[in-house]
């Protein structure tokens, strides 16, 4: 009894370093492997491929039009993309990660989104009525650029799964794809003036004792 008393508590510092929880951090822009889900690196490929495509657009290289002024460039509103997928993804990130790309570049000009409106009206609205700022410095509204065009896409997946089988030697395989689809769109016009789509697949291969 006593010997096996002994040998268990030999074995608690083991244990107790085994169950501990760990934090580190990793590259940002490093390949993410943790699971098939969509995760940092689809966001990062989708967005980097669309970037690159409406940035290099002839037709975006600028839209003029009576009341435009010197600056030619392109002003973009930036919609909505619609997650078809069946898993839970925050599309805004990909439009947020697209948008700062494209506005870095210095060849587009952005019109705020519906967010960007909300805290416009609020503090135009603090300017105006709560007699706390100079009459001579605040703002009204009417005055904000009209985008000459309008982004917006969507994102969906076809997912496949095979079980395991004798063939398979019992491993099961899990395959995804993704399609992200953007298009850009004249407000005045309606004519799609830019389209683009990016693919991604992913394949996961699960034996026996895994997951």
């Amino acid at each position: 009894m006593k010997t096996q008393l002994l040998t268990l508590l030999a074995a608690l510092p083991l244990g107790l370093a085994a169950s501990c929880s760990s934090l580190d951090y990793g590259d940002p822009e490093g390949v993410e492997t943790v699971s098939i889900e969509f995760g940092s690196t689809d966001l990062q490929e989708l967005a980097g491929g669309m970037s690159e495509s409406i940035g290099d657009s002839q037709a975006l290289n600028y839209i003029d039009h009576s009341g435009k002024g010197d600056d030619k460039r392109v002003i973009v509103y930036f919609g909505g993309i619609e997650n078809r997928t069946s898993e839970h993804i925050d599309t805004l990130a990909i439009r947020d990660r697209i948008r700062a790309t494209m506005l870095q570049s210095g060849k587009f000009r952005f019109a705020t989104d519906d967010q960007g409106q909300d805290e416009i009206g609020e503090q135009v609205r603090f300017q105006q009525g709560s007699g706390r700022v100079d009459p001579a410095q605040a703002k009204a509204f009417g005055k904000q650029i009209g985008a000459d065009v309008i982004v917006y896409g969507r994102l969906i997946s076809i997912e496949k799964e095979k079980g395991s089988s004798i063939e398979s030697l019992g491993t099961r395989t899990k395959d995804v794809y993704y399609q992200f689809a953007l298009e850009c769109v004249n407000i005045e016009t309606g004519e799609i003036v830019w389209a683009d789509i990016q693919d991604i697949r992913k394949r996961e291969r699960t034996g026996i004792f895994g997951r």
